[in-house]
């Protein structure tokens, strides 16, 4: 073994998300993380602080964004009130973390003021 290929922690997993409406998107953005993060559902297991890395399509836009994030949430299977399996990933404070908090924020416009839940909150 080559000085500096010593072992790494294990690879983040990958996710491939798809967007078709702004209420699929107002659902599953999370506005109060300070980069911004999405919901994804997902059954795989997943802990608190777990880094992942999410192909994003939004709407009718034919490039994905990639976006590598952290789990900040996880919603168990059969959780209260028929909340969605998956887990909460609070975008990286990147460029790619603040170009798709910027498209998700320009898509949603005044409709991230709406009282309407989530699959969050």
């Amino acid at each position: 073994m080559a000085d500096g290929d010593g072992p790494r922690g294990p690879r983040p997993s990958v996710l491939s998300l798809n967007i078709n409406s702004k209420s699929a998107l107002y659902a599953a953005y999370m506005p109060l993380l300070r980069n911004g993060g999405i919901f994804i559902p997902t059954s795989r297991g997943y802990n608190l602080g777990d880094d992942v890395f999410m192909l994003l399509s939004l709407m009718d836009d034919p490039a994905k964004l990639p976006i590598a994030g952290t789990v900040v949430w996880v919603t168990p299977a059969g959780a209260q009130n028929n909340k969605a399996q998956g887990i909460g990933v609070h975008f990286k404070s990147d460029e790619a973390g603040s170009e798709a908090r910027r498209r998700i924020e320009a898509l949603l416009g005044g409709v991230m003021q709406a009282q309407r839940p989530t699959h969050t909150l």
